[in-house]
């Protein structure tokens, strides 16, 4: 019963968040796999850090194909993402971590100025809505 009281509470937060905070799940979900996987090739765990490789990069796939190539950022994301794809397609054949790792620190400092902008963003809305 709790399972599926959490099951339907995760699936609740995911159906009712905004656009910018479904990136941010996206974010957050990459890291913990990509943490999941590194934790499991230090344990020998072959199979499950393979797994945990394939989820992150499939939400890697995700971000990057969400990009609206309109934007001359893009381009720049696109190129990060595809640098951290790289990195955990490399660090899932040769079960290395140091690949994770550079991919790991590009995407938290992606993760944490999307959440940086999202405050701002939230704070200029507020203060509109005080005039």
């Amino acid at each position: 019963m709790t399972y599926n009281a959490l099951n339907q509470y995760r699936q609740n937060t995911v159906f009712t968040a905004t656009p910018e905070e479904l990136t941010l799940m996206l974010y957050d979900g990459a890291i913990k796999f990509m943490n999941i996987a590194k934790y499991n090739i230090e344990n020998s765990q072959i199979e499950k850090a393979h797994q945990a490789l394939i989820r992150a990069q499939d939400i890697i796939l995700e971000l990057s194909s969400s990009l609206n190539m309109e934007y001359e950022i893009s381009n720049n994301f696109k190129q990060l993402y595809d640098f951290i794809m790289n990195n955990l397609i490399d660090a899932n054949i040769n079960k290395e971590i140091k690949p994770i790792d550079e991919a790991l620190e590009i995407l938290t400092e992606m993760r944490d100025i999307w959440k940086e902008v999202m405050k701002e963003v939230k704070k200029k809305v507020y203060q509109n809505r005080q005039v």
